[in-house]
């Protein structure tokens, strides 16, 4: 167990939220899953919940207003000492500013932007909170995977906006490089080709540590998700993509060093 009570370094995956139509039944849901606890989240956000474990921050769930229908997904959040300076640096570099940047209360300043290929993620400036606080346990996010189409160009992206360094998979038929701030990897990107879901097009993957794959995505359908591609192991640990009842999608995962 880590408590990630520290500011993070610029351009590293520092929270993960969702946002929802009955948000009830998705703290059930994740409740259930992960063992959640709940807490109201800022009021800037409208019906928002703080995600716990032992008492730590992990992850946050909102609710879409009634008369918005867009698609559910987990958004992945960068650290970032200027929101407004980010944001304007992602559309200079031909991405999309989508919200904000705006206030969150005291707890800090977000935007939520896409990238040239269309993959949305967050920014996020820290105040009183500086996300996740808690990492190394079953319920914790534990990897970000950017899923698009091909990484070439959106790696320079990336680098340009954050500083990644990156660092290619050598494979002819493997299209993957990791992402490294300060010579620790932080994200990934990898690239898929036409095996990109249609419905969902690139898109930021969230990683949750569980104790065991097969019993979390045996779980996830007896809580009225769905597995979507079945247990399997990989390097970094075997692992399972799944969807809540709302369709968001995400891994989980038993790392290979828990």
């Amino acid at each position: 167990m880590i408590e990630a009570a520290a500011r993070r370094v610029p351009g590293a995956p520092c929270w993960v939220s969702l946002i929802v139509h009955d948000l009830a039944a998705t703290q059930e849901f994740y409740g259930r899953l992960f063992g959640w606890e709940f807490r109201p989240g800022p009021d800037e956000l409208g019906p928002y919940v703080r995600a716990l474990l032992r008492g730590k921050d992990v992850a946050g769930i909102g609710r879409l207003p009634p008369d918005r229908h867009l698609p559910v997904a987990w958004t992945t959040y960068l650290a970032t000492e200027d929101a407004d300076a980010t944001a304007e640096a992602v559309r200079s570099c031909g991405g999309t500013l989508a919200v904000g940047p705006l206030d969150a209360g005291r707890a800090g300043r977000l935007a939520i932007v896409s990238d040239p290929g269309g993959a949305v993620f967050g920014v996020w400036q820290a105040a009183e909170h500086l996300g996740t606080a808690l990492s190394g346990l079953p319920g914790t996010p534990v990897w970000n995977e950017l899923v698009t189409r091909e990484t070439a160009s959106v790696a320079k992206f990336y680098q340009v906006v954050f500083g990644f360094e990156a660092e290619a998979e050598v494979s002819a038929d493997f299209d993957y490089q990791t992402l490294h701030l300060k010579g620790r990897p932080v994200a990934a990107l990898h690239g898929v080709g036409h095996a990109l879901p249609r419905d969902r097009g690139p898109h930021w993957m969230t990683y949750f540590e569980v104790a065991d794959t097969d019993e979390a995505a045996a779980h996830v359908a007896e809580l009225g998700g769905r597995v979507l591609q079945p247990p399997r192991d990989s390097p970094g640990g075997r692992l399972a993509t799944v969807a809540d009842p709302e369709g968001a999608v995400f891994t989980v995962q038993r790392s290979a060093v828990s």
